[in-house]
């Protein structure tokens, strides 16, 4: 399911054709609710599927967007693994209504992982760092912190 199929309050609706061409309304793609970002396809840039976005964490000291929960492998959720994906590691590919990671499969098997019942302490630094590390990303510097 995409984001315009979660869309329940109408933030993608578009407009009227005009002149043959459709503007857009409301906010999006700059712009999204976070619900309706949930479920969302993830796909590498060689077009294969690595799983859905499942859950988006929020910095509450910040108020950014940290990482997006991304599932992975098993089947019918048995056996899926969990995968904490900066947010900056994603890039929201509007043609295809997906988020796209510049990962392989196999590479994302090796990823640092957990599961539903194991959660890791995404506050703790040296976590941080160990995920942006592996994805090649840097984590957002709060002046506050």
């Amino acid at each position: 399911m995409n984001y315009e199929e979660r869309d329940s309050l109408g933030i993608y609706v578009r407009g009227k054709v005009l002149e043959g061409k459709i503007p857009p309304q409301g906010p999006g793609p700059h712009l999204m609710g976070a619900d309706t970002l949930l479920g969302n396809d993830v796909y590498n840039t060689q077009e294969e599927s690595l799983g859905d976005i499942k859950e988006i964490m929020l910095d509450m000291r910040s108020g950014r967007v940290a990482y997006a929960v991304l599932s992975f492998g098993g089947f019918l959720g048995m056996g899926e693994k969990l995968f904490a994906v900066p947010w900056s590691a994603l890039r929201l590919d509007t043609a295809n209504k997906r988020f796209v990671l510049d990962a392989s499969k196999e590479r994302l098997k090796d990823a640092p992982g957990f599961n539903k019942d194991s959660w890791p302490d995404m506050a703790d630094t040296t976590w941080e760092k160990g995920i942006h590390d592996y994805y090649g990303t840097r984590p957002y510097v709060d002046p506050g912190r």
